[in-house]
């Protein structure tokens, strides 16, 4: 379904309706992203992302292994042993 139409001018420059810039909150400044999903694009106001798309770029390959709390003490002893390390 349409919601609103826009003409891109000689300079490659598009208006976004107002009807558009109240439902996404764009106000000026705003930074859009444009993003490829198969055969369409998508267009967002930035800083917006759902849990799911940050959870596919934290996790791409599924969830995380689980750890104990012993695995975890020690990675960041492991982490910070490495960061400081005088070299």
């Amino acid at each position: 379904m349409t919601i609103a139409r826009s003409k891109v001018t000689s300079q490659g420059q598009i208006s976004v309706p107002a009807d558009v810039r109240r439902r996404l909150g764009i106000t000026p400044g705003s930074v859009l992203e444009w993003e490829e999903d198969g055969d369409r694009f998508v267009v967002r106001r930035a800083g917006q992302y759902t849990f799911e798309d940050m959870r596919r770029v934290l996790f791409p390959n599924g969830p995380p292994k689980r750890r104990s709390l012993e695995e975890l003490k020690q990675g960041i002893v492991d982490y910070i042993r490495e960061r400081h390390a005088r070299r």
